[in-house]
């Protein structure tokens, strides 16, 4: 299913558009971060088998919700959520939502080994303060 679908993208800027929109006082205060599957190669990552998704953003201009596309008019993609977060950070973004539809959750099984003997403390609720 494609993600902007999902997610009720309805329009695209480009990275030049984000600084007026923020002028303007048109842009959300927060960024959309989102796994899509990989449309464009390269940074090195042009084998799409083993690297078959990518992150794209979504921005809140005058309450919709527009994904960001580069100058040739494809959405811009990103293999690393660290140069990603960089890249945020560049455009003026304190904080972002980050989501992923795509991948499973849950999977990660801890060794038998890892596993603490003892067990863990009881949830003890705090104390009632009137004040």
């Amino acid at each position: 299913m494609d993600q902007d679908a999902k997610l009720g993208v309805t329009g695209s800027v480009t990275q030049a558009d984000l600084a007026p929109l923020r002028q303007s006082a048109r842009l959300g205060e927060f960024a959309v971060v989102y796994r899509i599957e990989r449309l464009h190669q390269g940074g090195g990552y042009g084998d799409q088998g083993k690297h078959p998704l990518a992150w794209a953003v979504a921005v809140y201009v005058d309450n919709q919700l527009c994904r960001v596309f580069n100058a040739r008019g494809a959405g811009r993609e990103w293999n690393s959520i660290d140069r990603l977060c960089s890249w945020l950070r560049e455009q003026g973004f304190w904080y972002w939502w980050t989501r992923n539809d795509l991948e499973p959750v849950g999977s990660g099984l801890a060794d038998p080994e890892d596993m603490p003997d003892t067990p863990s403390p009881a949830i003890i609720d705090p104390p009632f303060s009137p004040f």
